[in-house]
C-alpha cells in the first residue's frame, strides 16, 4: 500500500510539467551545487547530469562546450539544481529544473535517507528524488522556446529612440571564410578559428559566435559587420572578410 501511495505521490508530482520539459533539448548542470563547499561533492553533479540524461535530455556541465544553438540562445536549455532539505536526522534533497528567467519547471518529490555515512545518505536520497524524473515520460517536441529574453519592441515609441548606439571598432586583420554546415568559419592567417556564423532567413545577414563573443553578422553597403555586447555596451565591430 505504502508503495502504491509512493507512485502516484510521484507520477502527480511530475505530470504537471510534462508538456513544458518537452519543450527543451538541453539540461545544465553545475559543477557545483550551493550547499556544498566542493565541486562534484559525493559526486552528486555527476548523478545528476546522469539522471537528466537517462530520459533523454542532452546534459552538459556549466563548464562544458556547449552546441552552437545553445551557445547562441542560453534560453534554449533548463538547468538543473539540487536543493538541500535536510533534517536533524535524515538527510533530504529535492531535484530541480528552472528555465533561463529563473521559474522552476520541474520539483521532484523529495528524497530522504537515514543513513550516518553522508556519501550513502545523498546517493539514497538523490536515488529516490530520481524516481520523479523517472516517470516525466519526457519527449523532445522541437517547439521554439519564447521567455522574457526575447525582445519585442515597445509601442508608440519612435525607431530612432529604440536603437541602441554603438560603439564603433575597426579590426583590420583579415579573415577567411571557410564553408561549415548553415554558414562560416572565419579564420584568420595562422590559422585559428575566430569565429562561426550561421545563415538566418535574411540575405547577408548571419547569426555569430565565438569562445567569448555572441552577436551577428551582417552587410551594411561594402562592410562587414559583427555587433555584440559587452560588458553592456553594444559594440559594432567592422571585419575584414574574405569569401
Amino acid at each position: 500500500m505504502k508503495k502504491t501511495l509512493l507512485f502516484f505521490a510521484l507520477l502527480f508530482s511530475g505530470i504537471g510539467f510534462a508538456q513544458s520539459l518537452n519543450d527543451y533539448k538541453y539540461v545544465i548542470v553545475p559543477e557545483r551545487f550551493e550547499f556544498l563547499k566542493e565541486a562534484n561533492k559525493y559526486n552528486l553533479n555527476s548523478l545528476t547530469k546522469m539522471i537528466f540524461s537517462k530520459p533523454g535530455f542532452e546534459t552538459y556541465f556549466s563548464t562544458d562546450k556547449m552546441p552552437d544553438e545553445l551557445a547562441l540562445d542560453k534560453c534554449k536549455a533548463l538547468y538543473a539544481d539540487l536543493l538541500n532539505e535536510s533534517g536533524i536526522l535524515t538527510t533530504g534533497v529535492v531535484l530541480v529544473l528552472k528555465d533561463c528567467d529563473g521559474r522552476v519547471v520541474f520539483k521532484s518529490m523529495k528524497g530522504s535517507s537515514k543513513e550516518k555515512s553522508y556519501q550513502k545518505a545523498y546517493h539514497e536520497s538523490l536515488r529516490e528524488a530520481s524516481a520523479s524524473v523517472n516517470l516525466i515520460n519526457y519527449k523532445y517536441s522541437g517547439k521554439e522556446i519564447v521567455s522574457s529574453w526575447t525582445k519585442t519592441p515597445a509601442k508608440n515609441v519612435p525607431a530612432a529612440q529604440q536603437a541602441a548606439t554603438p560603439i564603433t571598432v575597426n579590426n583590420e586583420n583579415v579573415l577567411f571564410a571557410q564553408p561549415i554546415t548553415n554558414g562560416y568559419q572565419l579564420v584568420d592567417s595562422t590559422p585559428k578559428v575566430i569565429l562561426k556564423i550561421f545563415k538566418t532567413s535574411q540575405q547577408d545577414s548571419y547569426t555569430a559566435v565565438s569562445d567569448s563573443k555572441n552577436g551577428v553578422v551582417f552587410k551594411r553597403g561594402n562592410d562587414w559587420i559583427f555587433e555584440y555586447y559587452q560588458n553592456d555596451k553594444l559594440i559594432s565591430e567592422k571585419l575584414n572578410i574574405k569569401f
